[in-house]
């Protein structure tokens, strides 16, 4: 091989790995920032539940009721549906371990022993 050949291709090399080290080190700074606003959010929050609890509120409820709204704003398409008061399907006297209420027929412990025959 020739030597300029080989020069060549150690600058190209070099060329690169500076070029992956930068964008890397991009990266890393956007993840930086990124992880330094969720560490804000959640002191936001803290400071708001903290705030909330001395005033005597229930607190976690706030907490919910935000995140709902982050999620509703996030994605519009989801509805949650509002499920209709159900009646029970049996009366409430109806057990039937007991024998008691409902039931056609009444269970009986089978005879214990020997059969008799």
């Amino acid at each position: 091989l020739e030597p300029d050949v080989v020069v060549r291709r150690q600058e190209a090399l070099a060329a690169a790995r500076l070029r992956m080290q930068e964008e890397l080190n991009a990266q890393a700074e956007r993840y930086k920032e990124k992880q330094k606003q969720l560490e804000e959010e959640k002191r936001r929050q803290k400071i708001a539940m903290w705030e909330s609890m001395q005033e005597g509120k229930s607190y976690k409820g706030n907490l919910k009721l935000n995140q709902q709204e982050a999620e509703s704003g996030a994605s519009t398409s989801a509805v949650p549906k509002s499920k209709p008061n159900k009646k029970p399907l049996r009366g409430g006297g109806y057990n039937p371990l007991s024998g008691e209420g409902g039931g056609t027929c009444s269970w009986r412990p089978g005879r214990r022993g020997p059969s008799a025959g």
